[in-house]
């Protein structure tokens, strides 16, 4: 009886088995139901999304004309200064000797000078001497007159009201002429200015005077109009991205250097582009994408897209969909290139 039942069992399924094959073949293959939009070039301003810091269009780098030893500075980062304020002064036993000894030679020079003109006119010197004489004077004066002015420059005085935003010496060491020891701003007198990198694509499609609205995260209930002002004819040698300078329209109240905001520019190049919805795009960066097409509606192909920017409903595309004259807007989860589609009206 136990044997019987056995084969009962066994029997029923090597019957079933081939159906179930059967099942599974037949569901391979099939189409896909998917919706599709028709797709059109249209004409659209683009809208660029960045982000940059702020400071002003007064920030000025203050440094001594001379090197030497920094022997004392006087304020400290932060602190409000005043126009022809004492900042910071440097060493002078060096500058001081280099003034003296020009001095000293002016001294000799018109000496030597006077001497000369005075055989000259006993017509014991000749001219020639007489004017090589006269020349070393003039020399030794405008020698004289580096020195002092080098030594005027000896100090660093505050060149307009404001604040001091860095200090970037320290008292006791050696500086060399020109290098910077005070990053400094005018008071929020000058206008403020968002400094922001963007991609080459970006800044070709953006103009001088072109609007922008400015946002920062320290004062979350102000925006800011501003337009764009400069525009950089080269690269960032840092980060390879070109510069724009935002000019707020209004003054900046509340803000400080180095804060950092986020701008949205409205560029007035008109492109041809096409626009997607959000569920058509697959695989999205800030840049590129995939997306399926068909242009028979029966098979579709995963072609890769340039992302213009990326709007409040939907996508705008640059490049990518030129060869192709239907979207795929949804079910794009359960395609690979070349399936088989079939279109829901």
């Amino acid at each position: 009886m136990r044997s019987l039942y056995l084969l009962i069992i066994a029997a029923g399924i090597q019957a079933c088995t081939p159906e179930e094959k059967t099942d599974t073949q037949s569901t391979k293959g099939e189409a896909i139901p998917v919706r599709v939009m028709a797709l059109q070039k249209e004409e659209s301003s683009p809208v660029i999304q960045t982000s940059g810091l702020f400071t002003t269009d007064d920030e000025t780098n203050l440094a001594f004309k001379t090197g030497g030893i920094i022997e004392k500075i006087y304020v400290k980062e932060g602190d409000a200064i005043r126009k022809g304020q004492l900042l910071a002064t440097i060493n002078l036993t060096e500058i001081e000797a280099q003034v003296a000894q020009a001095r000293l030679s002016y001294e000799k020079a018109k000496r030597d000078f006077q001497r000369v003109e005075n055989l000259y006119k006993d017509s014991v010197a000749t001219l020639e001497q007489f004017q090589n004489a006269r020349t070393g004077m003039e020399v030794a004066s405008r020698q004289l007159e580096a020195a002092n002015f080098n030594r005027s420059y000896s100090e660093i005085r505050a060149v307009n009201n404001g604040f001091v935003l860095r200090k970037m010496a320290s008292e006791g060491q050696v500086i060399s002429s020109g290098t910077s020891v005070f990053q400094t701003n005018g008071a929020g007198q000058g206008k403020w200015i968002l400094k922001t990198g963007v991609s080459d694509r970006e800044w070709a499609s953006v103009n001088v005077g072109d609007k922008a609205t400015i946002t920062t995260d320290a004062l979350a209930t102000k925006t800011f109009e501003a337009i764009v002002t400069r525009k950089s004819e080269g690269t960032d040698a840092m980060n390879g991205s070109f510069t724009l300078e935002l000019t707020l329209k209004s003054p900046g109240l509340g803000l400080a250097s180095g804060l950092f905001g986020k701008a949205t520019i409205a560029g007035s190049r008109k492109q041809n582009v096409w626009k997607i919805p959000y569920d058509a795009l697959l695989d999205g960066n800030a840049q590129s994408g995939y997306v399926f097409v068909t242009n028979d509606e029966k098979m579709v192909h995963k072609v890769p897209v340039v992302i213009g920017s990326i709007e409040k409903n939907e996508v705008v595309i640059q490049a990518g969909l030129e060869n192709a004259r239907k979207l795929i807007i949804s079910g794009s989860a359960y395609l690979k290139d070349s399936s088989a589609i079939q279109i829901i009206k």
